[in-house]
């Protein structure tokens, strides 16, 4: 009996997950740091949101690692199928071609972007929020630039940058879009290098390839992204596929245990992890398992995240449950969610928050003339209201965003693309143009 084809659908449910998160952790970055500690002061109670496993709707760290292991298992995915299918000069042809679309399909959709909100700033809409009293809004939202032509050059060398040092001052959340540019790279060479490589041995050079990750203390982008070759390669292995349908134990038993461990692993606190018994015993356990200079956090969220996913590919339950219509649905909007969060936060939600009025300016003895006191945040109440109808409108923005921009930007790509690639059927192949040979 054949095994079934492995259910691949649950890596875009956990992709919208992973977009959730990133703007949740925004959100409190902004208006409530304390909960990135594991209590808000020595020797206190836990807040709700600061207890372990719940502590990572907030802590949303872990959103920049499912983006980093979803583009290793993508970017294997079709490759890796056509190999097992004894197939692998398709597999190069596939890669060749996946690589040259996937560079104008992020830089496009994100230039576009990043011009948007420089118009916007030259408007001043960011002026509220460079007025509140919360320093991670003023440090992220940019300032106005008076001389257009100034303006101008500021908005080229951001675009550049974002793709050279990943930095873009216009939406400083871009910044992880280099390194998931430059990984898709590495995972199409890597795969491309080993087409003609047994199944078992490509498998464990990803292995070789995270474990170089993981020395070299890169645990957000480099050992996400071979784990996830590692675990799109083994989903589409007969030979694993049928040993897990043949066995109840490993969704039943392996996979809660997995999935709680990464849990709980995921959920080390950004700082003050000596307040809590709990954080203080991962992080003794840290100074052992993780190379010196490592980011601890990021270490611990990079593996939770990989139990979790090896706990996911063993657990049909939970695949069903990622691959539902609307975590799918989720998933399909994520990009343009982590594209388009920073600016309505950094605009419509701190205007709903603090208002839209700016302070007036106080005249010193000596005749300076100063910005006023910080604007303030609302109450609880007015904020805990708010904030449903602020992620209605973000999500309603990011639907038509996916409905009408990637779009566009794919048929431009496409455009490109035949450019660039020769037609093989109407020119025929390298073979039929090569000169008959003398008889």
């Amino acid at each position: 009996m054949s095994a079934r084809q492995e259910n691949v659908k649950w890596v875009d449910g956990l992709r919208g997950i992973g977009s959730l998160l990133v703007v949740t952790t925004h959100i409190a970055r902004a208006f409530d740091e304390d909960l990135f500690k594991p209590t808000s002061e020595e020797n206190a109670s836990p807040r709700i949101f600061q207890y372990p496993i719940l502590r990572i709707i907030i802590q949303g760290r872990i959103g920049v690692a499912i983006f980093s292991l979803v583009t290793g298992y993508v970017c294997a995915l079709k490759p890796i199928r056509q190999c097992h299918a004894g197939t692998p000069e398709a597999a190069l042809v596939s890669i060749a071609k996946s690589a040259s679309r996937r560079v104008p399909r992020l830089i496009l959709p994100t230039t576009l972007a990043t011009t948007i909100i420089w118009l916007l700033c030259q408007f001043g809409v960011f002026q509220v929020a460079n007025r509140t009293d919360r320093w991670w809004l003023r440090d992220t939202s940019p300032n106005m630039i008076p001389y257009f032509g100034n303006a101008l050059h500021s908005l080229v060398m951001d675009t550049i940058t974002t793709w050279t040092r990943s930095w873009n001052a216009y939406d400083v959340n871009q910044w992880t879009l280099q390194p998931l540019l430059k990984g898709s790279m590495m995972v199409y060479m890597m795969i491309a290098a080993t087409v003609f490589v047994k199944p078992k041995y490509r498998m464990m050079i990803a292995i070789a390839l995270y474990f170089y990750y993981y020395i070299s203390t890169d645990s957000a982008f480099g050992m996400q992204f071979f784990f996830g070759v590692f675990l799109s390669d083994i989903s589409q292995n007969p030979t694993h596929i049928a040993w897990c349908q043949a066995r109840k134990w490993p969704a039943r038993v392996l996979a809660p245990v997995l999935i709680s461990i990464g849990l709980i692993l995921a959920s080390y606190p950004e700082e003050k992890a000596e307040w809590m018994h709990w954080s203080l015993a991962l992080k003794n356990l840290g100074a052992y398992i993780f190379p010196v200079n490592g980011e601890v956090p990021r270490f611990y969220t990079g593996l939770g995240l990989e139990f979790i996913a090896l706990g996911i590919h063993f657990s049909s339950i939970m695949k069903n449950v990622l691959s539902n219509k609307y975590l799918l649905w989720f998933g399909k909007n994520s990009f343009a969610v982590y594209l388009i969060h920073g600016t309505l936060l950094r605009t419509l939600l701190v205007w709903m928050f603090f208002g839209t009025s700016l302070p007036p300016n106080v005249t010193r003895e000596d005749g300076s003339v100063v910005g006023g006191p910080p604007l303030t945040i609302c109450g609880s109440v007015r904020f805990f209201t708010l904030l449903p109808i602020w992620f209605v409108i973000l999500y309603t923005t990011a639907h038509y965003w996916t409905k009408y921009v990637d779009p566009w930007c794919a048929r431009i790509t496409e455009r490109g693309m035949r450019y660039i690639y020769e037609d093989h059927q109407e020119s025929g192949s390298v073979e039929s143009k090569r000169p008959a040979l003398p008889k």
